[in-house]
C-alpha cells in the first residue's frame, strides 16, 4: 500500500509540474506563432489560432534586413560573455576568503554584502550613472558591464559552495605546498563547478535581458543591445506585432540555447572529482 501511495504521489507531482510547464510555455509558443504568421492572417481573430495557417520567415528577414540586428547580437554577446567572466572571477575571489579564511570582521563584512541584495537597483541607478559619466564610460561596452562585474547574490552563492568543500582537500593541498591562490584555482574552483555554472546562467540571462541600464547609459545605436533593438521596432514598424515578435524570438533564442548547453553541468558531483591534476 505504501509503495502504491508513493507511486500515485509521484504521478500527481509529475502531472502538476507538466501542467505548470504547459502554462509557462503558452506565451512562448504564441510569440513564435505570431512571428511566423503571414501579413494576411488576423492576429486577433476569435477564436484565436495558435498555429499559423501559412508559416513564413518573411518577418524575420524583414527585421534582420531593416535593422542592424547583427550588430545588436554582437553587442549583447560581447557584453554578456564579459559580464559572466568578470562576475565569476570577482565573486569567487570575494567568496573564498569569506568562506575558508579566518579574520576579524568576516561575518560583519558578509552580512553587509548580503544586505545589499535588498537594495533596489533604482536607488543606486543615478549614482551609478553619475559615476559612469565621470569615468568616461557612457556609450561604451564597459559602461554597460561595470555595474554587474560582481553581485551580492554571486558572493553568497559561491561562499555557500566553498563552505561545502571538505577540509581534507584543503589540508592535502597545503601539505603538498600549494599556495593560497593555487589552492583557490586548482582545488576550490573545480570542486564548486555546479555552483559556478548556476551563477553563470543567472548572470548571462540577467545581462542579456537587461533593458533599463543599457537604455540609460547608451544613446548611440551602434552600441545597442538586443532588448534596445527590439524596443526600436515599435517605432520602426508602427506596432507591427509580427515584426516585434520576430525580433523578440531572435532576442530570446540565445538565452534558451545557452541554458540548454549549460544545464548538463548543473549536477551534484563529488567534491574531489573536479580537482585538476
Amino acid at each position: 500500500m505504501k509503495h502504491a501511495s508513493n507511486r500515485w504521489n509521484s504521478v500527481g507531482m509529475y502531472a502538476l509540474l507538466s501542467a505548470i510547464a504547459v502554462v509557462m510555455l503558452i506565451p512562448l509558443v504564441w510569440l513564435i506563432s505570431t512571428a511566423l504568421k503571414s501579413p494576411t492572417e488576423d492576429l486577433f481573430q476569435f477564436p484565436p489560432r495558435l498555429l499559423p495557417a501559412q508559416p513564413t520567415l518573411e518577418n524575420f528577414v524583414n527585421v534582420w534586413q531593416t535593422n542592424p540586428f547583427g550588430r545588436y547580437l554582437f553587442n549583447s554577446t560581447l557584453i554578456a560573455v564579459l559580464t559572466v567572466g568578470l562576475n565569476l572571477l570577482f565573486c569567487a575571489l570575494a567568496a573564498y576568503p569569506l568562506a575558508r579564511l579566518q579574520f576579524r570582521g568576516r561575518e560583519v563584512i558578509f552580512t553587509a554584502i548580503v544586505t545589499t541584495i535588498m537594495i533596489p537597483f533604482q536607488i543606486v541607478m543615478i549614482p551609478l550613472y553619475v559615476l559612469a559619466v565621470q569615468l568616461g564610460l557612457r556609450n561604451t561596452y564597459l559602461g554597460v558591464i561595470f555595474p554587474a562585474i560582481a553581485s551580492a547574490f554571486g558572493i553568497f552563492l559561491l561562499r555557500q559552495a566553498f563552505q561545502g568543500v571538505p577540509k581534507e582537500l584543503e589540508e592535502a593541498a597545503r601539505i603538498d605546498g600549494c599556495s593560497e591562490l593555487g589552492l583557490w584555482w586548482y582545488v576550490m574552483l573545480p570542486s564548486i563547478r555546479p555552483a559556478l555554472v548556476t551563477l553563470a546562467i543567472f548572470v548571462f540571462i540577467g545581462s542579456w535581458s537587461d533593458f533599463l541600464w543599457p537604455l540609460i547609459v547608451l544613446d548611440r545605436p551602434e552600441y545597442y543591445t538586443l532588448p534596445l533593438g527590439v524596443a526600436t521596432l515599435a517605432g520602426t514598424f508602427s506596432l507591427d506585432w509580427r515584426a516585434i515578435a520576430a525580433g523578440s524570438v531572435i532576442s530570446i533564442a540565445p538565452i534558451l540555447l545557452f541554458f540548454i548547453v549549460m544545464q548538463r553541468y548543473i549536477v551534484p558531483t563529488e567534491s574531489g572529482s573536479g580537482v585538476k591534476g
